[in-house]
Order: C-alpha cells, then sequence, then structure tokens
C-alpha cells in the first residue's frame, strides 16, 4: 500500500509532510481544507477504517498510522522521538479544526460505502427458462444493478436492474437491512457467466454461475440436505469444494438454516448468508421452511430468500430437466397460530400443482417434494414422524389435509426430507407397507414413493441417534455428518448418494431408482 492510506475509499487520501503544508487532501476530488493549512509535522500520515486512537485523541473508526515514505521530501527527517500529543493548553489549531473534520466527515462516509457494499449474495431460479434471480443484503438504500457477461476480465457489458424492500427484523434491536433482488433474463443455457452486483455506492466481487439449460432432455446433479447451521456446518467445506469445482447445478436445503436465523437481533442469520455465500452465489439455492425459521412468522426466511411463485417461498415448484420439483411447507400443520388457513390454502395448491405435473408426465416424468418434517422415521426422539399418525402423514384430526394418500395418489416419486439430524433411507412405502419393485431391484418400478430423510449437514445440535432397532420400512440408517447427491440421470433412471462427511468424502449410501415412463400416474 502506498504512503498515505486512503479516507473512506480508494478515492480519498489524506497526504502530510513533516514540517509541511498540506500536500494534498482530497475526498472525492473536493479540497476539504485550504491549501496553506499547516497541518502537524511527525511525516507521512494514513487513516484507516478501523478504530480508534490519534495519539491521546479516539474516534471511532479511524486510527492514524505513522510510516516514513520511500519518496518522502526530507531524506533527513526521523521519526518523532516521542509518541504524538496534542495539548489544548494553548487551544487548539485550526489546522487541527480542519483535520479533524477531515477525521470526522471522512468516517460518516467510509461507514456509509462500506455499509452499501453488497452481502450475503446468493442465486436462486425464479421458474422462467434463461432466468436467474441475484439477491444481496446492504445496510443503507442503494440502488439494484447486477453487470454480467462472459469474460472472467474487463468490463461486464451487460446490466440488470431490480429492486430492494426494507426488511426489520423482529428482535428488540429492530434491526434494518435492505434486501436486493435482480432478476437477469435472457441467458443462454448451460453458458457461465461472471456478475458483480451492487450500486455506485459500492459493489460486490466477481462471481461465476452457469445459466442451467432447458428443456427437459438434460442429466442436473444436485447436493440435497437440510438443517445446516452458523456453528458446526461439517459438510460446508466440502459442498463449497464441489461447488466451486462445478459439481452442481443446484442446491435444495430441506429447511432449518443457521440455528436461528433471527438470533441476536439475526445477526446469526447474517453469518450464516456469509458462509453459504461461495456456495449460494454460484448456484441455485433453492430453499424450503423448517422449525427453526418460524420466529416472527419466518419473517427472517421469508425476507432473506427469493423463490419461485408469490408465497415468499413457503410453497413453490418448478421444473429442472425430466423433473418436476415441489417445495412446500410443514410447519402451516404445527405454527396455526400463524393461520389454520394456511394448512387448507397449501393443500388445494399442491392438488392443482400434482395434478398439473401428471398431465406433464411425458416431457418430466418424475415428480420430485421437498419439505422439512418426515411422515416416517426411526430415531429415538419424540418428533413427530415417531408417531404412528404423524400429523404430516394424517394431516389434521379426521384425516383432513394429509400428504401421505395425496402425493400416493398422484405418484409421487421421491420425497426428500430433514429434520432428524441423520440420513436414512426407507424402502418405498406406503401406509407402513413396504412396496418393492422386486427382491432383487426393490428401487426398479417400485409401487410406492421413495423417502430419503437428509438433515445431518451439521449444526450446534449435533447428530440425532436412532432407536436401537431399525424399523422393517428402513433400508439404511447413517449416523454420520454429511449430504446427498442427487443425479437425475434421465426420464427412467435417478441416482441417489450420501456421502459422509466424517469419512472423508465416502459414500455411504448408493441407490438407483429406475421408473418407466408410462405407467407414473399413480401407484395404485
Amino acid at each position: 500500500m502506498e504512503p498515505g492510506l486512503g479516507v473512506g475509499d480508494a478515492s480519498s487520501s489524506l497526504y502530510l509532510g513533516p514540517g509541511l503544508r498540506a500536500r494534498r487532501l482530497v475526498h472525492k476530488g473536493s479540497l476539504l481544507c485550504p491549501a496553506n493549512a499547516l497541518l502537524p509535522t511527525w511525516g507521512w500520515v494514513g487513516l484507516t477504517h478501523t478504530d480508534t486512537v490519534i495519539g491521546p485523541l479516539t474516534y471511532s473508526g479511524f486510527r492514524v498510522l505513522e510510516r516514513i515514505s520511500k519518496t518522502r521530501p526530507n531524506p533527513t527527517w526521523q521519526h518523532p522521538p516521542a509518541p504524538f500529543s496534542f495539548s489544548m493548553a494553548a487551544g487548539p489549531s485550526p489546522s487541527w479544526f480542519c483535520l479533524l473534520f477531515v477525521f470526522l466527515l471522512g468516517g460518516a462516509r467510509a461507514e456509509g460505502s462500506q455499509k452499501a457494499i453488497p452481502e450475503q449474495i446468493h442465486l436462486s431460479y425464479p421458474g422462467e427458462p434463461g432466468c436467474m434471480t441475484v439477491m444481496w443484503t446492504t445496510w443503507v438504500p442503494a440502488a439494484s444493478e447486477v453487470q454480467f457477461g462472459l469474460q472472467i476480465g474487463g468490463i461486464l457489458p451487460l446490466r440488470a436492474q431490480g429492486s430492494s424492500s426494507l426488511f426489520v427484523d423482529g428482535g428488540i434491536l429492530r434491526r434494518k437491512m435492505y434486501m436486493h433482488r435482480v432478476t437477469l433474463r435472457g441467458l443462454l443455457p448451460g453458458v457461465q457467466y461472471v456478475y458483480r452486483c451492487g450500486s455506485a455506492q459500492g459493489w460486490s466481487r466477481r462471481f461465476r454461475f452457469r445459466a442451467l439449460k432447458s428443456g427437459p432432455s438434460w442429466s442436473p446433479r444436485l447436493a440435497v440436505f437440510g438443517d445446516m447451521g452458523a456453528d458446526n456446518p461439517q459438510a460446508l467445506p466440502r459442498l463449497r469444494r464441489e461447488t466451486q469445482q462445478g459439481m452442481y447445478d443446484a442446491i435444495l436445503h430441506v429447511g432449518d438454516f443457521a440455528y436461528n436465523m433471527d438470533q441476536d437481533n439475526a445477526r446469526v442469520g447474517d453469518t450464516f448468508m456469509r458462509l453459504i455465500e461461495p456456495v449460494a452465489a454460484s448456484v441455485p439455492y433453492m430453499t424450503c421452511p423448517g422449525n427453526h425459521e418460524e420466529r416472527y412468522n419466518f419473517s427472517n426466511y421469508r425476507a432473506r430468500f427469493s423463490m419461485p411463485g408469490d408465497t415468499e417461498g413457503l410453497w413453490y415448484s418448478w421444473d429442472l430437466g425430466p423433473a418436476h420439483i415441489i417445495s412446500f411447507s410443514t410447519e402451516v400443520y404445527f405454527f396455526v397460530h400463524y393461520g389454520r388457513h394456511l394448512i387448507q390454502k397449501q393443500f388445494r395448491w399442491l392438488e392443482r400443482d400434482l395434478q398439473k405435473a401428471n398431465n406433464n408426465r411425458a416431457m418430466r416424468p418424475w415428480i420430485i417434494t421437498m419439505g422439512h418434517r418426515p411422515m416416517y422415521c426411526s430415531n429415538a426422539d419424540l418428533d413427530d414422524c415417531t408417531r404412528h399418525e404423524s400429523i404430516v402423514r394424517k394431516g389434521l384430526s379426521g384425516g383432513r389435509y394429509g400428504l401421505e394418500d395425496l402425493f400416493y395418489n398422484y405418484g409421487v416419486d421421491l420425497q426428500l426430507w430433514a429434520h432428524e439430524h441423520s440420513y436414512e433411507r426407507l424402502w418405498p412405502i406406503y401406509d407402513y407397507q413396504v412396496y418393492n419393485g422386486s427382491r432383487e431391484s426393490p428401487y426398479t418400478n417400485p409401487r410406492g414413493p421413495i423417502h430419503i430423510i437428509t438433515g445431518s449437514a451439521g449444526c450446534e445440535e449435533l447428530l440425532t441417534p436412532f432407536s436401537p432397532f431399525p424399523r422393517p420400512w428402513s433400508a439404511i440408517r447413517v449416523k454420520e455428518y454429511g449430504f446427498t447427491r442427487l443425479h437425475i440421470l434421465n426420464g427412467t433412471h435417478l441416482h441417489l448418494q450420501q456421502v459422509s462427511d466424517d469419512q472423508d468424502g465416502k459414500i455411504v449410501d448408493d441407490v438407483w431408482l429406475v421408473r418407466p415412463k408410462r405407467g407414473r400416474r399413480t401407484y395404485l
């Protein structure tokens, strides 16, 4: 770094010479002090936006650094023998008022500039071919723009504008943040783009993503997991490496983020969103709500993510290659004080969406669902999935709005869950009965849907133990940190692998799901 560190940003500088008048004093090109102001005589001084100390004076956000310049005008000048001090005995000189004014004004501008720099950048797929949504956070109002192009270096020639909304956290401090959303359109399928986001007040660094391919005739690869926290996110380093290696087209986070996004007046949510940025800024990060998002009516979840549809990410669906993926909220069954009508509203939407997806089986044969709390599990706890008549499975009293019958009747192929901090794969199942395709190939043309519980990405609550004896419908159980790889090869073959982070990436479960294109509208 050159002598004379900047005040506020790269365009502002303060250079002082020993025994000299002001050599250059500018902030964004404006002269702040008279050119003949006599300034202190202790060498080249730079101001940085860290904290405190101007000799015995302190100012939040700044400190004075002393250094000898290689190009100082007086080579005989020596560092002062004693620490700099400031005496008010004779009264401060006009020069000191000028300098303090620079400190205060530069500090305010530096702080404001930093608060406008985008952070917590992440992508989502809005459900429209050739599109990608970029989302980020600032702490002050700012314009919402994404600059993007095909080249890593040089000018990014394409521009897209969006909007921002003020989010006020429900905590005692009522912290304010601005959530920015910009949707890029007209992207070429499968092409890699470079982008940055922000405004004239501050820009992010550059990121890269690959636009999703369009149509059903390609083979998407996804990473699937739930229950990842800001503390103990065991699977995140491997996910980050594999994402940067281009192994995934999208991420499915099946509920429970940060533990919890609202904690510490939403600072834990900020920390988590920064942690996942290397992953989420590179591939679409698709979500569903979990029980740990409940506080303040799921406000942090609804504000921080941007999913397809108009329900603020509570339930939605989208197409990816030969699959139709449905995300929904199991939490409407448990937090009914936010509105019992949501149970019926979501259920009716699911019915309509499944009917439409079933009618489109010729183009997109796979129907995959993701919801946080599972219908079944064999863990040693008292969660809903351990009950024979679980709420998610059977619905409200009288069997109203139960999801098992709905998904079975519409021939849902694969159901992804989390909540339990472990991995469990079930045999094809309906109403506690196993419906394997055959003894030799249970997942080839199965007569019931497949359930995968993948909630072991890592959080402060650690792993969940299993009951001593597996249930007859439980095919494999893994109590290790990790995540699931999902490869939708084509319209008939789907590949699932469980990656163990405890065993340095070893594949601890590997299964193919095979279903013919015909006869998939129902299991009946």
